[in-house]
This record gives structure tokens, C-alpha cells and sequence, in this order.
């Protein structure tokens, strides 16, 4: 086959393996990035065009335009272009870049409100095509139950994904490339028809075959969407700008088809690096050119917009998209994988300046080489537009194939997918076991009636107990409503193309996440070591707390807290477990959350380590704010205790230094950064976000968006453009920790 001439042949030849395509074809590089190109003469002139096109965007109150006359998928759009005449790699969401298609799938009645939060009423056609149809929003609250409701209601269980497309699902977009569509749709009628011929045909696998021919379906619209744009990805790709286009057809199919939560675009630097490098051998590709593929690749990602409404936005600041792109890490046999394609991902944010998208997501290494180790450092200090996760931990458990969702979420490329399902506030849960199951700022009776503290101090043991009761009975409530969503989105909202480019047989995470962690390890120190005593209103509630006398604080490398907050959560976790998950569910596990700090901190009332009602959480697995006093090292040591075998979600770390902290110039810096990740990552700590910048700078651009307009920072697990964030969440933001020694 041509498509594959000069490839070392493997099983990849014989089967669906891109993973054995990239090991035998792939070329490591361990030098450094004075190869690289920066931007051509046409990509400026695009790029110009995306800048003049932002700004109208943000000027029109962050949403450009709507096209509320159908309904967005497949093959819904006319072909868009940003520029017809300069486009390299081609495909945009609708027939104009920044028109946001209305996807009522996941949820109708959210897709009016979104139309109206921006001045747009959807079409009297879209009205009639959805009046008889049941959505996963309607289906998820025709099961729900009480408690369900008011655990959702209280902000117990926040940001479940039960009025939204659940997102965080990676096609392995890299199999159209490789083998064209043809083929794919082939193996997936065999697969079908292998299942069909069963003696007994249950209701998994009656289940199973209809998603299979959902997925048929969608596989040949997305030729359909090629041919549109006068492509035939029916066969192979036979050079990098074809390799790179047919990946992006799958990805946009894919976006176009679904408005999920988070839709990362996969581990495909390696992949596509493969092409280059048979392209530069037979002389039709030069450096400046393969960059600009990359260039132009990653503008198309920028442009990825989906229509929400204003209370996901308070969830999640900054309208993320989260297309997670996924760099380097080391092969199973312990080569590294980074190539000229992973400095050439990296080298956008010079060539089109920073960005929170793509979320590019460094899988360090020991073994990665040092000179790939330096640029990343380099661009963390000049951009603080990239995050790093730590491979060695994570390839023991996924193999050395996997890619991240959304933000830290690692899985198999093509071989896992994820039901997502946002997050459980630990810190409430506390309150509600010291108020006998009410919630502490509304009163109500959401969990089983148990005994409320008294007015006296309290009993670290007594406490811990009840708490445990009530994780336990959370646990449970948690799952639950998981099995519901899930069942009902798969049901009214499946993802069909992006679930043709996995395998048949795919195995199912189930993601669930808590919030609060650092607020409820911190007050149980708190009860253990000082002096706590509830107060309580005139309800007989308790919504604040006398705290005599100091206690250790999570964020100071002291075992006193850190274990606490250690045992916490896998107490929690091996709750979840004990109630099964739907489809047979890998239960997993995150400490992350997005900017909903702010969110957090109002649905929750005043907590036993002095934190105020109403006051935000730290994100992720971060110490509160201003409370990791002992410096850099002894926060991420503390961070680093956190055990990744019980949170394979992931360990979500957002770290802010000042620059003058790593070193008086920048190759200091460099070397300084580099060697507290080597540090870090060594004591199986998961994730790091790295911010290098002044509480000062922010300051200033909060007061004077006009100072900063591109300033991007990493938030928890992603990053975003400062200037998105309501005042509110820049106040959270400019509140963390800025680290100031080591």
C-alpha cells in the first residue's frame, strides 16, 4: 500500500495498533530546540485574521454568533474556512469560525437558555424537532430521586453532568489517519456481526449492538464530511499534511457531533511526527513547512467553541473547551518518546502566542531527555500556558499508550472511556454529619436523621465517625445518581462517532471527584489538635465554630494533616467501590476541581478551620491559601503524599511561584524548575501546574484588562486567558499561594 510505504511493518499491518505503529516508526529526539521555525509569513496573516476575530468576540460579550436554525452535528454546516485561500489544514465546527451551533441533545431547555443569555431564540424548526424528543437532561430527572434532588441542590453533588453533554471521552483520532475509513467501518461490521451471532442475546449485548450501529452511521457521515471539504479519507493518509488533516476530521466530526465537557484531542505529537519524518527523507517537507502544519493545526484547536449556559460557565470561568493534547513520555521498554513534533506543539505559543488551548500536557519523565526538559521549563516561565503529569506513575497502571482527558484524566487511547461525574463537596459532608444529616445553610433533611454535636468541644474520634457514617451513605447517593446519568446518556446523548474509534470491547471508567479536600483535612486537624466548638443558630444548626489554639496545617510536610487527608480520601474511595458502577465500571477517583473554588466556598457554610462561610476552597489538591507557609518543597512534599493507586482520576496541583524564587536569570530558572519537577515527580506525586509570575502582575491586569490582553495562567488542570474570569474568580485566583522561597 503506498500509504504505508517506507513504515516498518508490524501487527499494526494486521490489526487496528497505532500504539505498535508509533513504537516501530516513531524517531526520538534528544537534542535541543534550536531547530525550530517560527511562524511563516502565512501564518501570520491567518493568525491576524483569529486576533481581529477574538476581539469581536469578547467585545460581543464573549459569544460571536449563534446559528440557531439547526441543530449542530455532522454534516449540519456548509464548509468553513478562516481564510479559504491560506488554510492549510481545513474544517471548522459551523460555516463561520466562532459561530457556536445550538446541540440540545444533552439537554433542550439549557440550550434555550444559553441562546437567550447571549440575546438568540432558537428556531420555531429546532422547537419542532425536539418537542416530542426526550433529551438526557429530561431522561436523568424522570429517575432522579428526592434525595438525588436535594443532594444536587444543597451543592453536595456539584457539576454533575445531568444538563450537559458529559465530555471527557478521547476517540483515537490517529485510526482514521492510518488506516482510513473504509477499513474502520469494516472491522466494526465484523465486530457486529460476531456479536449478533451469540446463542443468547442479553440485554448488554442487545445494548451493545445498537450502539454499533449508531456507530456505522456516524463513521460514514464523517466521509461525508471530508468529501464536503473535498477530501476522501476512505483510505489511508499518504503524507503529514493528509495525516494531519484525517485526524482532524475525526476530532471535528466528533466536536461537531457532540458539545461534551471536555473533548481532548488525544496523544498524537508522536503519531503525526511519524509522516514528517518519511516526508523529510523523501524530500517534500523542509522544517518551516512541518511547523507550519503544526502552526495551523493547533489555530483550528483555539477555535473550538461550544454554546453554554451562564451557570456552567460559574462552574467552569473562562469557556474551556479542555482539547487536552497530550506530549512525550517513555515507551514500556523505557525510550523516550519525545520527538521534533513534541518541540514543535510547544513552539505554537511562541509562534501563535499563549493560550489556554490546546491544554498541552507534558508526560514527564525521568528518562525523557534533558534537552526537551529545558523547553519545557523555558515555555512554562515565558507562557505558563502548560502542565505536566507524571508518566513514570501513570504508565505503570495505563500502559504506554494513553492519552488525558479533560484536564489530568489519563486513559487507554481506543481502548477506555470515561463516565464523567463531576464532584462531591467533602467539607459539606463533614457539616452535615456534625448537623445530623441537615444541610447547614438551608436546614434541610437530606441524609438519615443522625445525632447533632452538641455546643461543647469537640471529639476528634466521636467526629470522625460520624463522618465516616456519612461518607459512607454519600458514597452510595453518589454512585447512584453516576448510574443514572450515564444510563440516560447513553440512551439520548450517545457519543457515536467518537465511540467508533475505540475498540469494540471498550473498557469503562468511572470518574467521580471530590472538592474540599484541603478544607476538610484541615478541620479535622483542627478537632484533633486545638480546641473546636461548634456554635449554633436559632434553627439548632451549626454554621460556625470557636477554634482555641493553633493546629498543623495541610501544605507544611507534616505527617500530623497530611495523613489525615491521606486516609480521607481513601476512605472514601473504597466506599465508592463497594456500590457497583453502571456497564461494569472501573470506579476512579480525582482531587480537582475547576475555577468553581468560588462556587464551592458559597454553597458551604463556615468550617472547623477557621474558613468562613461562604469563603472559596483551594482548587484541587492545593492547601488552602496562605496556609502552606514553609515554602515550596514542603507543599508539593505534602501534595505528593496523596496516593495515585486510589485516585487514578488524578491529583490535580496548581503551583505558583514568582520568578525571583527560581533563579536571578533564566537559565537558572531553567535548571531550578527542571530539577524541582525531577524532585517532585520522583516521590510518585501525579500532577503539576505550573505558574511562574508575580501576585502583582495579575493585579495589574485584573484592574487593567488592556495591560495583559493575551495573559494565560493554569488555573487547576487547565489553563485559562486571565482576562475570562469574572472579578470574582480573579480574586481567588490573586488569593493562592504565590510561592516565595523554596
Amino acid at each position: 500500500m503506498n500509504a504505508w510505504r517506507n513504515f516498518k511493518e508490524g501487527v499494526w499491518c494486521d490489526e487496528i495498533n497505532v500504539s505498535n505503529f508509533i513504537k516501530l516508526n516513531y524517531t526520538a529526539y534528544d537534542g535541543d530546540s534550536s531547530f525550530l521555525e517560527g511562524p511563516t509569513q502565512r501564518t501570520k496573516d491567518v493568525l491576524e485574521k483569529v486576533r481581529e476575530l477574538l476581539i469581536k468576540e469578547n467585545e460581543n460579550g464573549g459569544v460571536l454568533d449563534i446559528d440557531t436554525e439547526k441543530v449542530l452535528s455532522i454534516l449540519s454546516h456548509e464548509p468553513g474556512y478562516i481564510d479559504k485561500e491560506k488554510d492549510i489544514i481545513v474544517g471548522l465546527q459551523t460555516d463561520e469560525p466562532l459561530k457556536r451551533g445550538v446541540s440540545p441533545f444533552a439537554g433542550y431547555r439549557n440550550a434555550v437558555q444559553a441562546c437567550r443569555a447571549y440575546g438568540y431564540e432558537i428556531s420555531d424548526k429546532i422547537k419542532d424537532e425536539f418537542i416530542y424528543r426526550t433529551t438526557h437532561n429530561t431522561g436523568v430527572f424522570r429517575v432522579y430521586t428526592d434525595t438525588m434532588k436535594k443532594a444536587r441542590h444543597a451543592g453536595i453533588l456539584t457539576g454533575l453532568p445531568d444538563a450537559y453533554a458529559r465530555g471527557r471521552i478521547i476517540g483515537d483520532y490517529r485510526r482514521v489517519a492510518l488506516y482510513g475509513m473504509d477499513y474502520l467501518i469494516e472491522q466494526k461490521k465484523a465486530d457486529k456481526n460476531k456479536i449478533g451471532e451469540a446463542d443468547v442475546l442479553g440485554e448488554e449485548t442487545i445494548h451493545l449492538l445498537e450502539d454499533l450501529s449508531k456507530q456505522l452511521d456516524f463513521m460514514n457521515q464523517l466521509k461525508g464530511l471530508a468529501l464536503d471539504y473535498g477530501y476522501d479519507i476512505s483510505k489511508p493518509a499518504e503524507n503529514a499534511r493528509e495525516a494531519i488533516q484525517w485526524l482532524y476530521f475525526g476530532y471535528l466530526g466528533a466536536i461537531k457531533e457532540q458539545n461534551g465537557a471536555a473533548n481532548s484531542i488525544g496523544r498524537i505529537a508522536e503519531f503525526i511526527d511519524c509522516y514528517i519524518e518519511r516526508d523529510f527523507a523523501e524530500g517534500t517537507l523542509d522544517e518551516k513547512s512541518a511547523q507550519e502544519l503544526i502552526d495551523d493545526l493547533v489555530l483550528k484547536l483555539r477555535l473550538v467553541r461550544h454554546l453554554r449556559t451562564p451557570e456552567y460557565n460559574d462552574l467552569f470561568a473562562g469557556d474551556p473547551v479542555w482539547v487536552t493534547l497530550a506530549l512525550a513520555g517513555v515507551t514500556g521498554e523505557g525510550k523516550s518518546m519525545c520527538s521534533k513534533t513534541s518541540f514543535r506543539v510547544l513552539q505554537t505559543l511562541y509562534n501563535l502566542g499563549p493560550s489556554a488551548e490546546p491544554n498541552i500536557t507534558v508526560l514527564w519523565s525521568e528518562h525523557l531527555p534533558q534537552g526537551f526538559k529545558d523547553f519545557c521549563a523555558q515555555v512554562s516561565i515565558d507562557t505558563d500556558s502548560i502542565q505536566y503529569e507524571n508518566d513514570d506513575v501513570m504508565r505503570r497502571m495505563f500502559g504506554d499508550d494513553y492519552a488525558i482527558a479533560c484536564c489530568v484524566s489519563a486513559m487507554k487511547m481506543g481502548k477506555q472511556m470515561q463516565f464523567f461525574g463531576a464532584r462531591c463537596n467533602l467539607a459539606k459532608v463533614l457539616l452535615m454529619a456534625l448537623n445530623g444529616g441537615k444541610d447547614e445553610i438551608e436546614g434541610e433533611q437530606i441524609a438519615p436523621e443522625g445525632e447533632v454535636f452538641d455546643e461543647k468541644i469537640l471529639d476528634y474520634d466521636k467526629v470522625l465517625t460520624a463522618y465516616k457514617k456519612y461518607l459512607s451513605w454519600m458514597a452510595r447517593l453518589y454512585v447512584n445518581t453516576m448510574n443514572v446519568i450515564h444510563y440516560m446518556h447513553d440512551k439520548y446523548a450517545y457519543e457515536r462517532l467518537m465511540m467508533s474509534l475505540h475498540d469494540t470491547d471498550v473498557e469503562r471508567l468511572m470518574a467521580f471527584g471530590v472538592s474540599g479536600m484541603s478544607v476538610a483535612t484541615d478541620s479535622l486537624s483542627a478537632i484533633k489538635y486545638a480546641k473546636v466548638t461548634p456554635i449554633k443558630d436559632e434553627r439548632g444548626i451549626i454554621n460556625d465554630f470557636k477554634v482555641e489554639g493553633d493546629f498543623p496545617k495541610y501544605g507544611n510536610d507534616d505527617d500530623r494533616v497530611d495523613l489525615i487527608g491521606k486516609e480521607l480520601i481513601e476512605y472514601f474511595y473504597k466506599e465508592l467501590c463497594k456500590t457497583p458502577a453502571y456497564r461494569g465500571a472501573k470506579h476512579t477517583l480525582s482531587i480537582l476541581t475547576i475555577t468553581s473554588n468560588v462556587m464551592y466556598g458559597k454553597k458551604t457554610g463556615a468550617t472547623p478551620d477557621g474558613r468562613k462561610a461562604g469563603e472559596p476552597f483551594a482548587p484541587g489538591a492545593n492547601p488552602m491559601h496562605g496556609r502552606d507557609a514553609e515554602g515550596a518543597l514542603a507543599s508539593l512534599n505534602s501534595v505528593a503524599k496523596l496516593d495515585y493507586a486510589c485516585c487514578q482520576d488524578g491529583i490535580s496541583n496548581t503551583f505558583s511561584i514568582t520568578p525571583d524564587t527560581l533563579g536571578k536569570d533564566k537559565n537558572e530558572q531553567i535548571e531550578h524548575l527542571t530539577t524541582m519537577l525531577d524532585g517532585y515527580f520522583a516521590q510518585d506525586a501525579h500532577h503539576l501546574n505550573v505558574n511562574v509570575l508575580n501576585r502583582e502582575k495579575l493585579i495589574a491586569a485584573m484592574n487593567d484588562p488592556t495591560l495583559y490582553p493575551s495573559l494565560t495562567i493554569r488555573v487547576s488542570g487547565y489553563a485559562v486567558n486571565f482576562n475570562k474570569l469574572t472579578r470574582e474568580k480573579q480574586e481567588e485566583v490573586i488569593s493562592r499561594t504565590f510561592h516565595t522561597s523554596m
